[in-house]
């Protein structure tokens, strides 16, 4: 990845190169461009409702997701053939998590991710496409047993310490929210709906199928979100390009914006592509679903 400013470290993340992003492990390995898309998107979104239930700090799970993307990253990044996402998800919280000021033990990880990753009781669209049940499911449906847990925990720490060797141990996530609320105080926003809609623009774009938090500083995409709430609120801000102060040009602002508002459609065709079948986050689901295709293209 290409260093952060040594001015700025603590502002600024080290970003995805142009040969990072188009030549993945994955890629190499034979995954289909979108397919990868779908899987880490899929565990972005994993990533994000195990730490909803674990009730972590949304920049925790921010930092989270951001690690999780930044591992598959590259010739030298985790290949979908090699580690199954969800081990990588479950990895990326609980380290993150221990360096927080909120650690989570790994047998609470563990028993939220076979919660949610259960095909007949998680309530997430990409791994139960029927949809949850309406009662409540017993704990023993997903309540890892000790013979269980001790598997999963040996396999929690060896993905763990995977993520650390592959990003050779540089876990600094610089997040753009807390910069954005204090943009919007420089430029004067009163209305409270800018500032929501800012923030919600800044999660949403942790599942961009672009990456944006890998490829933009947070100063660009805080900008990019405050420009974005306020033509959505109808909120004038003041003349000339104020973003410029902020160290983003025309171009830059331009690509952020429409990348974000992309993210929304994106989501709503990976809904219809994937309706009928779970997304796949183990290696055994992914070389099933690269040979399902291989074998529709062979038929045709």
């Amino acid at each position: 990845m290409t260093p952060a400013n040594p001015g700025l470290k603590h502002l600024s993340n080290a970003l995805a190169t142009p040969d990072q992003l188009s030549n993945t492990s994955s890629s190499i390995d034979g995954v289909p461009t979108d397919l990868e898309t779908s899987i880490r998107c899929a565990g972005a979104q994993l990533t994000q409702a195990a730490g909803i239930l674990l009730h972590l700090p949304q920049d925790t799970i921010a930092q989270a997701i951001v690690i999780f993307t930044r591992f598959w990253l590259g010739a030298d990044g985790g290949s979908l053939r090699i580690y199954s996402a969800k081990d990588v998800s479950a990895a990326a919280l609980f380290l993150t998590a221990k360096l927080s000021f909120n650690p989570t033990s790994p047998r609470s990880i563990l028993n939220v991710y076979n919660f949610l990753l259960s095909q007949e009781v998680s309530p997430l669209w990409f791994v139960n496409p029927r949809g949850a049940p309406r009662e409540p499911p017993p704990s023993e449906s997903y309540i890892l047993t000790e013979g269980g847990y001790q598997s999963a925990r040996l396999v929690l720490m060896r993905i763990e310490s995977v993520i650390l060797r592959t990003l050779s141990f540089d876990t600094h996530v610089a997040l753009p929210h807390t910069i954005a609320l204090t943009y919007l105080q420089t430029l004067g926003v009163t209305k409270s709906a800018v500032a929501r809609r800012t923030v919600e623009h800044l999660n949403a774009t942790l599942f961009s199928p672009q990456l944006l938090y890998v490829t933009h500083q947070p100063n660009a995409l805080a900008v990019a979100a405050i420009y974005l709430a306020a033509r959505e609120e109808e909120f004038k801000l003041v003349d000339g390009e104020w973003w410029e102060v902020f160290d983003v040009d025309r171009e830059e602002l331009g690509f952020l914006v429409v990348g974000m508002r992309s993210t929304e459609g994106f989501m709503r065709a990976e809904v219809e592509q994937w309706r009928n079948r779970p997304i796949p986050l183990v290696i055994d689901q992914v070389d099933a679903e690269i040979d399902r295709r291989q074998n529709m293209r062979e038929g045709e």
